[in-house]
């Protein structure tokens, strides 16, 4: 027959063990949560640090400044690129004008030498020829080719810097509006299969004949990741990928655009509360046994939550300072709350057992 002394032996050994596989659940737990956000960080910081995904329609808020950003969207051109030279604009992030001159160009097949007048984007120095009697070119254009930038373009509620604008996909050739023309140019420049050309016959062009045409970047949905500054979002200058931004045509996800990116954590505060109160659950159990302290709650919670803030706080150093200072400061509340309790905790109802 088992004496009643030993089966209080048995019941606070067991009840010490399961508190101690509590205690040891909650820290493991607890690892898990915080190694995962670590690693989650580790994987954005390669890209250029915390991102917050807003999506589309999104707006700037407090607190959010230096942080990546997932916009999506179609972008919207605020202040439209003007062409002022030919008084062209158009409803697109980038304009591009293109100024072309009919010239001579020397062509070289092996050991022969043939010479023929096409379209050309830049002067071509005739002095330079092995033959150059009788091919002669103008020289400098009288009009340049030209990139006219929006004044602002906006994505959601952030306008775009000049690299994103820059980085839009796509590009496509676009009629000049020949009622926007200046008088001087609507006399001199006639349209022709989509270009303005100083040809008198079009179809003949002769040296020296101009021809000018524009390109426009399409407006389409795009997804942006980059770094918001006020209301702006720009390039994220430290990011380890020597980029900073990713930008891509279409609704696409943060796995989408960032195939190295871990599975973000979720439910993180949910999972730590829980690791306290497993911690506390177990710390109760463990305490239980201990005259004077049955039954102890306030104690049990003050040494989960140390339990659970000493492990969290081992596991940011060397990663992150702040987070790891907040768990150290856990850590150092839970430390001054356990000493005052234990300390006033004669005086208490609870601390009677």
């Amino acid at each position: 027959m088992i004496r009643p002394e030993w089966n209080d032996v048995l019941r606070s050994r067991l009840s010490r063990l399961l508190g101690a596989l509590l205690l040891l659940a909650a820290i493991g737990g607890a690892a898990t949560v915080e190694q995962g956000v670590i690693d989650y960080r580790a994987a954005l910081a390669r890209h250029g640090g915390q991102l917050v995904d807003l999506g589309a329609s999104a707006l700037p808020q407090a607190g959010q400044a230096g942080y990546l950003a997932r916009v999506s969207g179609v972008p919207r051109v605020v202040e439209l690129p003007h062409d002022t030279e030919f008084n062209q604009r158009r409803d697109t992030p980038l304009l591009i004008r293109h100024v072309e001159m009919f010239q001579w160009r020397e062509m070289r097949f092996g050991g022969n030498t043939d010479y023929e007048m096409d379209w050309v984007d830049e002067p071509v120095d005739a002095s330079r020829f092995a033959h150059p009697a009788g091919h002669a070119n103008p020289g400098r254009f009288p009009v340049a080719s030209h990139r006219f930038e929006a004044g602002r373009v906006q994505l959601g509620g952030f306008a775009l810097d000049p690299v994103l604008l820059h980085a839009l996909p796509g590009i496509e050739r676009v009629a000049p509006d020949m009622t926007s023309l200046p008088a001087n140019l609507a006399a001199s420049f006639s349209l022709h299969d989509g270009y303005l050309v100083t040809s008198a016959r079009p179809g003949q062009p002769r040296l020296g004949d101009l021809r000018v045409s524009w390109e426009e970047v399409p407006l389409q949905p795009v997804t942006v990741v980059a770094r918001m500054d006020g209301d702006h979002l720009v390039p994220a200058k430290d990011a380890g990928d020597g980029k900073g931004y990713v930008l891509e045509v279409g609704e696409r996800s943060l796995l989408d655009l960032f195939p190295d990116l871990p599975e973000p954590p979720r439910w993180i505060y949910l999972w730590r509360v829980l690791a306290v109160l497993l911690a506390s659950a177990g710390a109760y159990l463990v305490l239980s046994g201990q005259r004077g302290v049955r039954r102890d709650v306030p104690l049990s919670l003050a040494v989960g939550a140390l339990v659970v803030s000493a492990a969290a706080t081992v596991l940011w150093l060397g990663s992150d300072t702040v987070p790891m200072l907040c768990w150290l400061l856990v850590a150092l509340c839970s430390v001054l709350a356990t000493i005052w309790y234990l300390r006033h905790r004669r005086a208490m109802p609870w601390g009677q057992g």
